[in-house]
């Protein structure tokens, strides 16, 4: 029987056009838990510690910020975001 390692998108997640290209998908879910588990994966690529600290967070609230289901606020993923690298911005919906 053959033995297959679980699928994890943070060892995919190595360079910024990807990441990019990651969060982007994400977004377009109207599911906020997807964009949050986006985030949390890119945050575990680039390796939660740095990230907290980059970010200005304590390592247990960016955990706690990045659960499924949790309610981050604005400012705190304006931090990580920023911390990441990652510019959001916005274009409309019917060019």
């Amino acid at each position: 029987m053959a033995k297959y390692a679980q699928f994890d998108a943070a060892d995919y997640l190595d360079d910024e056009e990807t990441i990019a290209a990651y969060l982007t998908a994400a977004l377009e879910d109207p599911n906020p838990d997807v964009f949050l588990t986006a985030v949390r994966d890119i945050a575990r690529a680039k390796g939660m510690t740095q990230l907290a600290k980059d970010a200005g967070l304590g390592r247990e609230s960016l955990y706690k910020a990045l659960t499924p289901g949790a309610k981050p606020r604005y400012d705190t993923m304006f931090k990580l975001l920023r911390a990441l690298g990652i510019k959001l911005s916005a274009t409309p919906v019917h060019p």
